[in-house]
Protein backbone atom coordinates (compact mmCIF):
# COMPACT_ATOMS: atom_id res chain seq x y z
CA UNK A 1 0.00 0.00 0.00
CA UNK A 2 1.38 3.47 -1.06
CA UNK A 3 1.54 5.96 1.92
CA UNK A 4 0.72 9.33 0.78
CA UNK A 5 1.52 11.89 2.55
CA UNK A 6 -0.75 15.29 2.18
CA UNK A 7 0.29 19.09 1.93
CA UNK A 8 -2.68 21.42 2.02
CA UNK A 9 -1.96 25.05 0.54
CA UNK A 10 -3.52 28.19 1.97
CA UNK A 11 -1.85 31.41 0.58
CA UNK A 12 1.39 29.43 -0.20
CA UNK A 13 1.85 27.76 3.11
CA UNK A 14 1.37 24.33 4.72
CA UNK A 15 -1.69 23.76 6.63
CA UNK A 16 -4.15 21.46 7.34
CA UNK A 17 -8.26 22.34 8.54
CA UNK A 18 -10.26 20.29 10.73
CA UNK A 19 -13.30 18.46 8.63
CA UNK A 20 -12.51 21.26 5.75
CA UNK A 21 -13.24 24.24 7.95
CA UNK A 22 -11.25 27.53 7.11
CA UNK A 23 -11.67 28.94 10.46
CA UNK A 24 -10.26 25.51 11.94
CA UNK A 25 -7.10 26.32 10.46
CA UNK A 26 -3.40 25.62 11.82
CA UNK A 27 -0.39 26.74 9.72
CA UNK A 28 2.60 23.99 10.16
CA UNK A 29 5.17 25.84 8.04
CA UNK A 30 5.50 28.22 5.64
CA UNK A 31 7.98 26.75 3.19
CA UNK A 32 5.82 23.39 1.63
CA UNK A 33 8.77 22.43 -0.28
CA UNK A 34 10.53 22.14 2.85
CA UNK A 35 8.10 19.57 4.59
CA UNK A 36 8.31 17.95 0.86
CA UNK A 37 11.35 17.13 1.07
CA UNK A 38 11.22 15.60 4.00
CA UNK A 39 8.91 13.23 2.70
CA UNK A 40 10.91 12.42 0.05
CA UNK A 41 13.92 11.88 2.30
CA UNK A 42 12.19 9.51 4.06
CA UNK A 43 11.88 7.27 0.95
CA UNK A 44 8.26 8.10 0.59
CA UNK A 45 7.27 8.60 -3.31
CA UNK A 46 4.20 10.16 -3.69
CA UNK A 47 2.60 13.32 -2.75
CA UNK A 48 -0.95 14.83 -2.24
CA UNK A 49 -0.98 18.18 -2.75
CA UNK A 50 -4.53 20.65 -2.27
CA UNK A 51 -4.75 23.58 -3.32
CA UNK A 52 -6.93 24.88 -0.47
CA UNK A 53 -7.24 28.30 -1.94
CA UNK A 54 -8.47 26.82 -5.29
CA UNK A 55 -11.06 24.63 -3.71
CA UNK A 56 -12.92 27.29 -1.93
CA UNK A 57 -12.60 29.72 -5.56
CA UNK A 58 -13.14 27.09 -7.83
CA UNK A 59 -9.81 28.43 -9.62
CA UNK A 60 -6.46 26.61 -9.58
CA UNK A 61 -4.22 29.33 -7.24
CA UNK A 62 -1.66 27.82 -5.47
CA UNK A 63 0.49 26.55 -9.12
CA UNK A 64 3.72 27.97 -8.23
CA UNK A 65 3.79 25.71 -4.69
CA UNK A 66 2.65 22.72 -7.25
CA UNK A 67 5.48 23.66 -9.59
CA UNK A 68 8.14 24.42 -7.12
CA UNK A 69 7.60 21.03 -5.55
CA UNK A 70 7.80 19.47 -8.89
CA UNK A 71 10.56 20.78 -9.48
CA UNK A 72 12.69 19.96 -7.04
CA UNK A 73 11.41 16.38 -5.81
CA UNK A 74 10.42 13.58 -7.97
CA UNK A 75 7.55 12.87 -5.80
CA UNK A 76 4.81 11.96 -7.99
CA UNK A 77 2.20 14.76 -6.87
CA UNK A 78 -1.42 14.24 -7.28
CA UNK A 79 -3.05 17.28 -7.19
CA UNK A 80 -6.57 18.86 -5.84
CA UNK A 81 -8.58 21.67 -5.44
CA UNK A 82 -10.14 24.04 -7.75
CA UNK A 83 -9.41 22.33 -10.59
CA UNK A 84 -12.65 23.26 -12.59
CA UNK A 85 -11.49 23.85 -16.28
CA UNK A 86 -9.62 22.91 -19.41
CA UNK A 87 -7.29 25.48 -18.55
CA UNK A 88 -7.17 24.94 -14.64
CA UNK A 89 -6.14 20.90 -15.53
CA UNK A 90 -3.57 22.31 -18.25
CA UNK A 91 -1.72 24.13 -15.97
CA UNK A 92 -1.34 21.75 -13.18
CA UNK A 93 -0.25 18.77 -15.32
CA UNK A 94 2.51 21.85 -17.08
CA UNK A 95 3.40 22.84 -13.60
CA UNK A 96 4.30 18.81 -13.10
CA UNK A 97 1.44 17.29 -11.50
CA UNK A 98 1.47 13.10 -12.52
CA UNK A 99 -2.24 13.03 -11.47
CA UNK A 100 -4.98 15.33 -10.90
CA UNK A 101 -8.08 14.94 -8.90
CA UNK A 102 -11.44 15.97 -9.70
CA UNK A 103 -14.50 16.05 -6.93
CA UNK A 104 -16.69 19.28 -7.45
CA UNK A 105 -16.29 18.89 -11.24
CA UNK A 106 -17.01 15.19 -11.41
CA UNK A 107 -20.60 16.06 -9.55
CA UNK A 108 -21.57 19.37 -11.19
CA UNK A 109 -20.17 19.20 -14.79
CA UNK A 110 -19.75 15.38 -15.76
CA UNK A 111 -19.30 15.98 -18.89
CA UNK A 112 -16.55 18.11 -18.32
CA UNK A 113 -15.07 15.56 -16.22
CA UNK A 114 -15.73 13.04 -18.91
CA UNK A 115 -13.54 14.43 -21.08
CA UNK A 116 -10.85 14.67 -19.26
CA UNK A 117 -10.79 11.15 -18.70
CA UNK A 118 -11.29 10.48 -22.43
CA UNK A 119 -8.29 13.00 -23.52
CA UNK A 120 -5.58 11.99 -20.69
CA UNK A 121 -6.53 8.72 -19.78
CA UNK A 122 -7.54 6.97 -16.43
CA UNK A 123 -3.55 6.85 -14.96
CA UNK A 124 -4.08 10.94 -15.09
CA UNK A 125 -7.37 11.80 -13.89
CA UNK A 126 -8.56 10.33 -10.02
CA UNK A 127 -11.76 10.14 -9.25
CA UNK A 128 -12.53 12.46 -5.78
CA UNK A 129 -15.31 11.20 -3.77
CA UNK A 130 -15.22 13.11 -0.66
CA UNK A 131 -18.52 12.01 1.76
CA UNK A 132 -20.46 12.86 4.54
CA UNK A 133 -22.82 10.82 6.06
CA UNK A 134 -22.57 8.73 2.63
CA UNK A 135 -23.59 11.82 0.41
CA UNK A 136 -20.95 13.72 -1.57
CA UNK A 137 -19.73 16.69 -0.31
CA UNK A 138 -17.79 19.21 -2.59
CA UNK A 139 -16.27 23.02 -3.00
CA UNK A 140 -13.86 22.22 -0.23
CA UNK A 141 -16.42 20.48 1.53
CA UNK A 142 -18.72 23.82 1.79
CA UNK A 143 -21.59 22.05 0.05
CA UNK A 144 -23.06 19.16 0.32
CA UNK A 145 -25.31 16.96 -1.87
CA UNK A 146 -27.84 14.47 -1.56
CA UNK A 147 -25.91 12.24 -4.60
CA UNK A 148 -25.01 8.71 -2.87
CA UNK A 149 -21.56 8.17 -2.44
CA UNK A 150 -21.40 4.33 -3.76
CA UNK A 151 -23.34 5.35 -6.73
CA UNK A 152 -21.59 8.10 -7.92
CA UNK A 153 -18.39 5.98 -7.59
CA UNK A 154 -20.04 3.07 -9.57
CA UNK A 155 -21.45 5.56 -12.11
CA UNK A 156 -17.46 6.49 -12.86
CA UNK A 157 -16.32 3.13 -12.34
CA UNK A 158 -18.62 2.36 -15.39
CA UNK A 159 -16.68 5.29 -17.89
CA UNK A 160 -13.27 4.17 -17.01
CA UNK A 161 -12.13 5.40 -13.57
CA UNK A 162 -9.49 3.67 -12.01
CA UNK A 163 -8.36 5.79 -9.26
CA UNK A 164 -10.21 7.46 -6.20
CA UNK A 165 -9.67 9.34 -3.53
CA UNK A 166 -12.26 8.97 -1.07
CA UNK A 167 -12.46 11.21 2.58
CA UNK A 168 -15.00 10.91 5.22
CA UNK A 169 -15.67 14.71 5.91
CA UNK A 170 -16.66 13.86 9.10
CA UNK A 171 -13.60 12.10 10.16
CA UNK A 172 -11.02 14.37 8.49
CA UNK A 173 -8.45 16.11 10.69
CA UNK A 174 -9.79 14.64 14.40
CA UNK A 175 -7.38 11.62 14.52
CA UNK A 176 -10.39 9.25 15.12
CA UNK A 177 -9.39 6.37 12.96
CA UNK A 178 -10.49 6.46 8.93
CA UNK A 179 -14.27 5.22 7.58
CA UNK A 180 -13.24 1.54 7.58
CA UNK A 181 -16.51 0.63 6.57
CA UNK A 182 -16.60 3.55 3.48
CA UNK A 183 -13.60 1.50 2.31
CA UNK A 184 -15.19 -1.68 3.02
CA UNK A 185 -18.22 -1.00 0.79
CA UNK A 186 -16.24 1.02 -1.94
CA UNK A 187 -13.96 -2.50 -2.59
CA UNK A 188 -17.17 -4.65 -2.28
CA UNK A 189 -19.31 -2.58 -4.68
CA UNK A 190 -16.44 -2.09 -7.04
CA UNK A 191 -13.51 -4.12 -6.65
CA UNK A 192 -11.16 -3.96 -9.19
CA UNK A 193 -11.24 0.24 -8.33
CA UNK A 194 -7.38 1.54 -6.82
CA UNK A 195 -8.90 3.21 -3.59
CA UNK A 196 -7.13 5.88 -1.65
CA UNK A 197 -8.38 5.94 1.74
CA UNK A 198 -8.37 9.67 3.27
CA UNK A 199 -9.61 11.62 7.02
CA UNK A 200 -9.17 10.23 9.99
CA UNK A 201 -5.92 8.72 10.53
CA UNK A 202 -4.26 8.86 13.99
CA UNK A 203 -1.74 5.88 14.46
CA UNK A 204 0.40 3.22 12.53
CA UNK A 205 -2.62 0.06 13.64
CA UNK A 206 -4.87 2.67 11.22
CA UNK A 207 -2.41 2.47 8.41
CA UNK A 208 -1.95 -1.01 9.29
CA UNK A 209 -5.63 -2.35 9.10
CA UNK A 210 -6.23 -0.35 5.85
CA UNK A 211 -2.63 -2.25 4.12
CA UNK A 212 -4.71 -5.18 5.54
CA UNK A 213 -7.75 -4.54 3.55
CA UNK A 214 -5.72 -4.32 0.27
CA UNK A 215 -6.57 -0.68 -0.63
CA UNK A 216 -3.78 1.00 -3.16
CA UNK A 217 -3.09 3.59 -0.91
CA UNK A 218 -3.67 6.20 2.16
CA UNK A 219 -3.35 9.61 2.81
CA UNK A 220 -2.22 10.92 5.95
CA UNK A 221 -1.78 14.51 6.98
CA UNK A 222 -2.60 15.26 10.24
CA UNK A 223 -1.51 12.68 12.00
CA UNK A 224 2.10 13.31 10.31
CA UNK A 225 2.31 17.20 11.78
CA UNK A 226 0.78 16.27 15.22
CA UNK A 227 3.45 13.78 15.86
CA UNK A 228 1.58 11.13 16.18
CA UNK A 229 3.26 9.05 13.36
CA UNK A 230 7.01 9.10 12.68
CA UNK A 231 8.53 9.28 9.10
CA UNK A 232 10.76 6.57 10.42
CA UNK A 233 7.60 4.07 10.54
CA UNK A 234 5.67 5.23 7.55
CA UNK A 235 9.13 4.65 5.90
CA UNK A 236 8.57 0.91 6.76
CA UNK A 237 5.71 0.70 4.29
CA UNK A 238 7.24 2.20 0.89
CA UNK A 239 6.09 0.32 -2.11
Amino acid sequence: MYIIPAIDIIEGKAVRLTQGDYNQKKEYNARPLEVAQQFEDAGLTRLHLVDLDGAKEKRVVNWKVLELIAGKTSLHIDFGGGVQSDDDLRVVFECGAKQVTGGSIAVKQPDVFESWLSHYGSEAIILGADAHNEKIAVSGWQEATEVWVYDFVEKYVEKGVKYVISTDVAKDGLLQGPSFDLYRNLQERSPKLNIIASGGVSNMQDIETLADMGLFGVIVGKAIYEGRVSLKELSTFVA
